[in-house]
């Protein structure tokens, strides 16, 4: 009889990453991609020690109801708003998510985005895909130089540090808002300087949204927020769907109140909102900011060192290098 204990993934990863649980774990992993209701959800997670999931896996007290054997629920992401961590913690389940190995492709990604929408690369590639040409015409797909302009960030965590180091290279003052100012030290690194949210919308040329969703974060950026901003102004969300009023930002943009956006995640994904489907001036992608060979190796591998380590094997035997709740330990 194998007494393994188990461990599910919930969607296709890196056999090779994945090859290091089996000396240790009974190891089921989807072959495909599939999107679970919570009946099968729960069916899943029934009897197995460990599970290695995606944001597409909502987790709370009723889909962990039947998993009595339960120990780790580690996250490929940094968010982690698709687990109720309080249930999970209650129940003694440990969570763990992929902090600091997506930061870089993740910023890349944001500046990818803010260049894409002020020049308009979207609306023009569609235009030359139709037939067409006018890139002779002088005044023709006229866009936004970004050299020299104000950058602001809301969430300056790893990846908004990242984000700001990277316009030191285009002569971009950078403006943030956080729960708290960053040390001395990191500002002078990233060159930013803190300031009031109300400021940060009035002052932005270009403002990149890297905040965790949660209750106090949901709708930070709706038809209010929107209002303080230059109609010249372009806004990025490379976070998580939900931070933004996606309604409201639709109206703005058709209304030419705020100049565009570029946007990797939205509200109810995966449906975007029609009123966005419908503009020029926006830049859509799905939720694939942190979706590079390199970073997503290094995600699994570090879900898998999660899971190893809460059961005693690995460098970090004992002690999940990216526990969220450390107290069920």
């Amino acid at each position: 009889m194998n007494d393994k204990p188990r461990v599910w993934i919930s969607r296709p990863t890196f056999p090779g990453i994945v090859a290091r649980l089996e000396p240790h774990f009974e190891v089921t992993a989807e072959p495909d991609e599939v999107s679970f209701s919570r009946g099968e959800l729960t069916a899943r997670l029934a009897g197995q020690d460990a599970a290695i999931v995606g944001l597409k896996e909502r987790i709370g007290a009723a889909e962990i109801a039947g998993a009595t054997r339960l120990r780790i629920v580690a996250n490929l992401s940094v968010g982690y708003d698709n687990l109720d961590l309080d249930a999970l913690s209650a129940a003694g389940i440990a969570v763990s998510n992929t902090a600091d190995v997506l930061n870089e492709s993740v910023a890349d990604y944001a500046w990818a985005l803010m260049l894409g929408v002020a020049r308009r690369m979207g609306a023009a590639e569609r235009w030359l895909r139709a037939g067409h040409w006018h890139a002779t015409e002088f005044k023709a797909w006229l866009g936004m130089d970004v050299r020299g302009r104000t950058l602001g960030i809301l969430g300056m965590g790893r990846i908004g540090q990242a984000i700001a180091r990277r316009a030191v290279g285009f002569g971009m003052p950078v403006l943030y808002h956080n729960r708290s100012p960053l040390p001395a030290a990191t500002e002078r690194a990233c060159n930013a300087r803190y300031v009031d949210k109300q400021q940060l919308l009035r002052e932005s040329d270009f403002l990149i949204l890297v905040l965790p969703l949660t209750t106090q974060t949901r709708h930070a950026i709706g038809a209010p927020e929107l209002a303080l901003m230059k109609p010249t102004a372009i806004l990025l969300n490379v976070a998580r769907g939900g931070i933004v009023d996606d309604a409201a930002l639709a109206v703005a943009l058709r209304e030419r109140r705020l100049a565009g956006a570029g946007l990797d995640v939205f509200e109810g994904e995966p449906t975007v909102h029609p009123g966005l489907l419908a503009l020029d001036n926006v830049v859509l992608s799905p939720h694939i900011a942190s979706a590079t060979t390199e970073t997503r190796r290094a995600m699994t591998s570090v879900a898998v060192d999660n899971v190893l380590a809460m059961f005693g094997h690995g460098p970090h035997a004992g002690r999940p290098p990216n526990i969220l709740n450390p107290n069920v330990l």
